[in-house]
């Protein structure tokens, strides 16, 4: 009898072992093909983006592995929060906070961009081409990858 359990919690063992390396496994492929890549905005509810004079730098986010983080700037002011991603191209930001300085003029109204990582609920990627959007519609925000570390 003694044998038997020994066999059955072996076997139980295996099986939650290979479970969890197969789950680490989806999420590490998952992860790389999004994270630690610096994505630029390109559209932003249809508009495009384009950046003016008036402007310091381009607008972009960047998935970090470590903790989930998600980092970049929104225009004016920085932005930061958390994401998680889940198989079949799902994604959740959460925790996304900005800084508070004025801007009179800004190419994007950053109130939006903050609105489409609240609305997503799923991503895909073409061509270095990241397109973050709510079900079937229209992507909310297109980025492009512009340079990976």
């Amino acid at each position: 009898m003694k044998t038997k359990l020994i066999i059955v919690f072996t076997l139980i063992a295996m099986v939650t072992i290979s479970c969890n390396s197969e789950n680490k496994k989806n999420n590490d492929t998952l992860a790389n093909s999004i994270t630690e890549k610096y994505w630029k905005l390109k559209t932003l509810q249809g508009q495009e983006v384009i950046i003016t004079d008036n402007q310091d730098h381009e607008i972009f986010i960047t998935l970090h592995t470590d903790e989930n983080r998600i980092s970049g700037f929104a225009g004016c002011n920085s932005i930061s929060g958390e994401y998680i991603l889940k198989e079949g191209n799902r994604i959740q930001f959460k925790n996304m906070l900005t800084t508070l300085k004025m801007c009179p003029e800004t190419v994007v109204n950053e109130s939006q961009l903050l609105k489409a990582f609240e609305l997503a609920d799923n991503y895909t990627i073409n061509d270095n081409i990241l397109s973050l959007n709510v079900g079937k519609r229209a992507p909310l925000a297109v980025f492009e990858a512009i340079k990976t570390k």
